[in-house]
């Protein structure tokens, strides 16, 4: 990642406090402003609160705290001086922007007579996430998920959280689209709820999920899979975080019609899945061919095993 991007994100006017957090493009996670707060910068998984010359130190200041102004600029920045064009992804709580970088809101919730959210306003608190595509993260996992004849094994991805599974995911997607020595390229269809897998801005991937793949960005996920199955025709449909109930008969109906099947779900082991209530059916269903557990060591995500259905080493 560029530093340029970094500084991008900002309005023009406060681009010289970020460029010290610029520099350190490529290990920047996340920057978060609040209201009243010095604002702090995750890099390489250690919090730097960012002076009010953009000096990153280990100690807040009174003089680096965030106000309302402040926040409301690089908010109006972000969507381009029009909130209402962004409307609809303001009420989920969070906006993609150019780069597939996803921005988490916070403020006083609006409500709807149902108790729907209607809409967020006074925006006082943002979670800017940065994006970072690693091509190639998946290779060493392709021989053990295609059969001898070059077919997809229906794959779940299973990690806690920060352990890079749609990371996987993404790059997986990629190389399934693709092709690779284990198999031909498929026709690959994405429901990007969250838009984390392809990051879209404005209808566009603005990750590389390959060049066989189409994305349903924004839409939940069961909705999501029958609508692909009916207008795309995929050979694989892959979403990221399961949810159970739901998410699980729209994967089973994916599947009777004949999709591969790619997807992630939050879990520490094989193990701790089984037992949960609303799960079990992935393992009595028979659903999913391969398990791959994810862990993170020493700040890089790492396959821990790879499984069958019973539990085996695949």
């Amino acid at each position: 990642m560029r530093r340029e991007d970094i500084l991008r994100m900002f309005p023009e006017g406060m681009r010289g406090r970020w460029k010290i957090t610029a520099e350190h493009a490529d290990g920047v996670q996340e920057i978060r402003l609040r209201v009243g707060s010095p604002a702090t910068a995750l890099i390489d998984g250690r919090e730097r609160f960012v002076g009010a010359d953009g000096e990153l130190t280990d100690m807040p200041s009174k003089r680096a705290v965030c106000t309302s102004e402040d926040v409301e600029a690089v908010l109006g920045h972000l969507c381009r001086s029009s909130l209402y064009a962004f409307a609809d992804e303001i009420r989920q709580g969070f906006l993609t922007i150019q780069g597939g970088h996803r921005v988490g809101l916070a403020g006083q919730v609006v409500l709807e007579d149902d108790g729907t959210v209607r809409n967020i306003k006074y925006i006082r608190y943002l979670n800017i996430r940065i994006a970072h595509e690693i091509r190639g993260v998946s290779d060493t996992l392709l021989p053990r998920l295609y059969d001898g004849a070059g077919r997809l094994y229906n794959t779940l991805l299973i990690s806690p959280p920060g352990c890079g599974k749609t990371t996987m995911l993404r790059d997986l997607i990629r190389n399934v689209s693709d092709g690779s020595a284990y198999g031909a390229g498929m026709n690959v269809s994405v429901v990007d709820e969250r838009s984390e897998i392809a990051g879209s801005y404005l209808g566009v991937a603005q990750n590389d999920v390959g060049i066989r793949t189409d994305v349903l960005d924004g839409c939940p996920k069961r909705e999501g899979m029958m609508m692909l199955i009916r207008s795309m025709a995929p050979q694989v449909l892959a979403v990221d975080e399961l949810g159970g109930g739901e998410d699980l008969r729209a994967l089973q109906a994916a599947s009777s019609s004949g999709c591969r099947l790619l997807a992630t779900v939050h879990g520490s082991s094989l193990e701790e899945l089984r037992h949960k209530d609303n799960m079990r059916s992935i393992f009595t269903d028979g659903l999913f061919e391969r398990y791959v557990v994810l862990t993170r060591k020493n700040r890089r995500c790492e396959v821990e095993g790879i499984y069958d259905n019973n539990g085996c080493n695949a």
